[in-house]
């Protein structure tokens, strides 16, 4: 069955409107004769005369009686649907907005940006999920609606991306450790035991790529998948975990921080997000939330790890 023309709507709209094969042709700026063949159209698709002539006028069948509501609604309908999204009420949104995030984000720029969402946006909730692995697939899926994390290599044609911050990482161990005093060497930070932090178990990263021109090695004991576990051994021991500096300011709080001792390696944190969600009003406006908050928070933190 071949598809109907749904531009007819539109011209029996009108139609029925204007009562006059004559004046629905200047509304659409279409000629009489056009008119006519559009009207003999509808005739046919619909199975009835529609508009009858009556003395020197057209009048319609009950059957166009009882199509003129309905038509009529359609219409309007499909003009919503065809224009721009009304602008974005945020004291009326009521939405739930999925973030994955990696590990520490929560704990360094949750507060700042539940507190900003909340005072603009008070029926938007945040869910928090932990980035277990890295891919697309939750983006895609619509199970997330955000992500942060690193970039390493092109991003697919769909997921679209933003920078939020540079990061770079800091040594951190207990206070008692002897590393919290005396100058850092390299010789003395490769000398000490070092829990790594890899999701993939890799026994090797960004810090032992940049510490290899030194001809020093690291003695990793240890590996975890998460910063807050790496944290968490250093503090009850005398390993030494290296860090993001940005994504760990609340996590490594009553430890001793320093300086690494060789060029440390710095990464780009970014947002994520599927393209099919790019041009929403609401979620464009969550990202700008994120992005404002991390950018203010980096910005506070600006000037050297704390110790």
């Amino acid at each position: 069955m071949a598809r109907p023309d749904l531009n007819l709507l539109v011209t029996l709209d009108v139609l029925l409107e204007e009562g006059s094969v004559t004046r629905a042709g200047e509304r659409l700026a279409l000629s009489p004769s056009a008119m006519s063949r559009a009207l003999a159209r509808l005739r046919r698709a619909t199975g009835d005369p529609l508009l009858v002539r009556a003395g020197r006028g057209l009048v319609p069948t009950p059957r166009a009686l009882e199509l003129r509501d309905r038509v009529r609604g359609l219409v309007q309908q499909a003009e919503e649907i065809l224009r721009p999204a009304a602008r974005l009420d945020l004291t009326t949104l009521e939405r739930t907005f999925a973030l994955r995030t990696s590990d520490g984000f929560v704990e360094s720029f949750g507060p700042e940006l539940m507190a900003k969402v909340g005072s603009e946006a008070p029926g938007v909730r945040l869910r928090f999920m932990q980035k277990a692995k890295k891919n697309a697939g939750p983006l895609r899926l619509g199970g997330v609606d955000l992500e942060t994390g690193v970039v390493e290599h092109a991003l697919p044609p769909d997921v679209l991306s933003a920078p939020l911050f540079a990061d770079r990482f800091i040594g951190v161990v207990r206070r008692e450790h002897p590393l919290s005093t005396g100058k850092v060497t390299t010789a003395r930070y490769a000398s000490s035991r070092h829990v790594h932090v890899s999701r993939r178990g890799l026994t090797e990263g960004l810090v032992d790529e940049a510490l290899r021109p030194t001809n020093h090695e690291r003695e990793v004991v240890t590996i975890v998948d998460g910063f807050s576990a790496a944290l968490a051994l250093a503090k009850a021991s005398d390993l030494v975990a290296t860090v993001p500096e940005r994504h760990t300011v609340n996590l490594r709080r009553g430890m001793h921080t320093f300086e690494l001792p060789f060029p440390a390696p710095e990464v780009t944190v970014s947002l994520l997000w599927h393209v099919r969600l790019d041009a929403d009003p609401a979620h464009r406006w969550l990202r700008d939330c994120v992005l404002d908050v991390c950018r203010q928070e980096t910005g506070r933190r600006t000037g050297g790890p704390p110790r």
